[in-house]
């Protein structure tokens, strides 16, 4: 049962998991004889990959959060500004 928790904790901290973590944990279970050096290895690049892809997710939904925020804080975005500097640049030159 331990490997089984220490699994399970690696695999709820993949989020945060850099690959000298996994390689660190992965080198423990090897070490205890709970794994094998093959095992180990794919291991560690299964659980990196899965870390990057949980970012990835993670990096999305915030986006799409924060975006939803200033949507309904009526803010104006980066592009509206540009866009209102330029017809103000406009008005500008015409009027002189």
């Amino acid at each position: 049962m331990d490997i089984l928790k220490e699994l399970v904790d690696l695999s709820v901290g993949a989020l945060a998991l850099t690959k000298e973590r996994a390689e660190k944990v992965v080198k423990n279970l090897i070490r205890k004889g709970k794994l094998g050096e093959k095992e180990g290895k794919s291991l560690v690049k299964e659980l990196i990959q899965k870390g990057k892809k949980e970012r990835e997710t993670l990096n999305k939904e915030l986006a799409k959060a924060v975006k939803d925020v200033v949507g309904k804080l009526n803010l104006a975005t980066k592009d509206e500004l540009d866009r209102l500097k330029r017809e103000v640049a406009g008005l500008k030159k015409h009027k002189h």
